[in-house]
Order: C-alpha cells, then structure tokens, then sequence
C-alpha cells in the first residue's frame, strides 16, 4: 500500500469511529426520530383504504394450541370492498392485525367457527381494542353458531368494569359508551347444512355445517365479493361440506394437522412420562383433517389455490420441517399450496382470475 493510500484509510477510519462515536452520543436523539417516524406511519397507515377492489386475505393467526413463535391463535382477516371482517380470534392475533396494516377501529364484524378456547381467547381485547381505537358508537357485531350470545355475554360481563374505568378516565367522547362490548348474531345452517349469514354492498358470507364432534355446533364459512371467492375450512375432520362449499374458488384455506409430527410428541411424551400429554396427542388426530386429505379435497373442487391454516403441530422454522408438513401434498393437489404463516397476505383483485401473495410482517 503506497503512503498516500495509507494516509487516506487512517483519516478514513478516523472519520468512522468519530462518526460512530456522535451517533452514539446521539442515540436517544436519533431514537426518539425513528420512534416518531415509525408512530407516524403506523396511525396513519390504513390498509384497508389503500387495497384495489376485491377480496384479500391476512393471516393473523395460522396457529393451533400448541405454543408457536411464527402463529399466534387462529385468526383469518378478509377485506371485502370497503369491508373488513375477522374470522376467529386467537390469543395475540389481534396485535397482528394491527402488524398487517389494519386499524382496529374499521372492523366491520366477526365470525366465529366454534367455540373451543383457542378460537376465541382474543375476543375480549378485540372487543376493547376496536371500541376505543374507533370511538365506536355501536357493539361489534358478531356472528356464530347458536350459544355465541353466551360467548358475548360472557364477555361483556367479564370487562364491564374495565369499560367503566375507561370511560371514567378519557370520557365519554372518547370512548362512547354505547360502543363497548359486542352484539350476537346467531344462526343455525339449513337442513341442506348450510345458511347465509351476511349479505350487503355485494359481499355474501355463508356458513356451512362441519365436522369436529364433539365440538359442536362448527362451521366453515363461503366469503364471495367482486367474482372472487374464499373458503375456510374451520377446524374439521376431511368433509364433504367443505369440498362442496369450495367448489372452484380461488382461494381455500384450510386447517391441517400432521400425524407424522404429533406422532413424534406422542412418544415423546410418552418416553417422559406425561401420560396425560400423550393421550392428548392421540387423540387430536381423529377431528382433524391431514395435508394429504386437504389436498385432495382442493384438488376434486377445483380450487386456484391452498393454504394451510391452524398448524397442527407447531413448526418452530427449523428447515425442512414445512416439506415434512407437506408430505404428499404436491402428489395429490396440482396447484399452488402454502403453510401458512402470520404475515401471509393474499389479494384477488375483482374482476380477475389473478392470485397474489406477499408477506405483511
């Protein structure tokens, strides 16, 4: 290295390590720039103005029960036009709707497949989360099989001092007490199993009877707007309810369990002794549907793409677990399959046959 190039690396580095040396002594001055940049765009940020018209999907929740740092509970958000709906509401699912761009205040309703715990346990922050995000003068509303108004009831009692507090301290304008809470909307399918739920602004929401005794009353739901189409499956052993309800749509989302994998608990478990673990484990595997049998399922509707949902067991991203999870899947099903992860956002603009995926998060 000649002289002159020496000299230059030396004030080179000289001018880094000062330079590092002001952004550290800086750094709460810095931090407080990106904090407020970050704050500003995430309250001004609203998804749900910004999309083209048609229906789009966000996994806010692909997860199950078993504790997952990829999926929180089950949690499906579908934008429909103007309209922005929640299907289930897992545990930390509703931070994540907030992660995918959403204001919680613009939820228009919620929908309900059943009503084991993990489908749910995030209702009561959604409840307060869209209240006071929206200042909202009315109930959410929120559809499900017949004994929703005893989930919502339940909660309503369960947070009615937390809501006294609130519009205690912020006051009334703020927090306006006719919002609090939610309003039921039960229903109950037809005797073909099936029963129209919602309908206006051209979006058409059915619900459809499946299988996941003893868990029942569940069902799945149809979302239809603009010539796109959705199903989800809900939690359910392989049904022909489903294949019905997702003949030729473009998207179906669908719950999936590997016995594979929950086999390897089951021993596991079984090796440490947790007998009540393990019997936990067998007998999950009979009120689910497989990867395969999903696949199948896709592959006689017709269907333009799968996701895999409500992820059964968890898969904590070591590589080639998702092959694993998938096993057969690409032998039945000749379209595009996916595992699902939160953060997976699809788009299926109106009026077209296209599909499109990213990743929000």
């Amino acid at each position: 290295m000649t002289p002159r190039r020496r000299r230059a690396l030396q004030l080179g580095l000289v001018l880094l390590a000062v330079a590092t040396a002001g952004a550290w002594w800086a750094r709460e001055a810095l931090s407080l720039v990106l904090a407020r940049w970050v704050a500003e765009r995430r309250l001004a940020s609203d998804l749900t103005a910004e999309l083209p018209d048609g229906l789009h999907l966000g996994l806010c929740g692909a997860g199950s029960p078993f504790p997952d740092e990829l999926r929180a509970g089950p949690c499906t958000v579908v934008v429909a036009g103007p309209r922005l709906f929640v299907f289930d509401v897992g545990a930390g699912s509703v931070r994540n709707i907030g992660r995918l761009g959403f204001q919680h205040g613009r939820i228009d309703a919620v929908f309900l497949t059943h009503f084991h715990s993990d489908h749910l346990d995030g209702l009561g922050e959604l409840l307060l989360q869209r209240w006071v995000a929206g200042a909202r003068n009315a109930p959410l509303p929120v559809y499900g099989p017949e004994g929703v108004q005893d989930v919502v009831a339940g909660l309503g009692q369960a947070y009615a001092a937390d809501s006294g507090y609130r519009i205690a301290h912020h006051g009334e304008a703020v927090v306006p007490p006719g919002g609090f809470g939610g309003t039921a909307h039960p229903f109950t399918p037809g005797p073909d199993g099936r029963v129209r739920v919602y309908a206006g602004g051209g979006v058409e929401v059915w619900a459809f009877t499946v299988d996941h005794l003893p868990a029942q009353p569940a069902v799945g739901y149809r979302i239809s707007y603009g010539g796109r189409s959705i199903v989800l499956s809900g939690d359910t052993r392989k049904s022909a309810a489903v294949q019905r309800e997702a003949a030729q749509v473009d998207l179906l989302v669908h719950e999936a369990l590997s016995p594979r994998l929950v086999g390897l608990l089951e021993g596991a478990a079984g090796q440490a002794g947790r007998e009540n673990l393990r019997r936990v484990f067998a007998d999950i595997v009979d009120y689910h549907t497989t990867p395969r049998e999903a696949a199948q399922i896709a592959e006689a509707a017709g269907v333009g793409a799968l996701l895999f949902n409500h992820i059964v067991p968890a898969l904590p991203g070591l590589p080639g677990l998702d092959e694993v999870f998938l096993q057969d899947v690409a032998q039945v099903y000749r379209g595009p399959a996916r595992v699902g992860r939160d953060g997976d956002f699809y788009s299926l603009p109106a009026g077209s046959r296209e599909t499109r995926h990213q990743r929000r998060f």
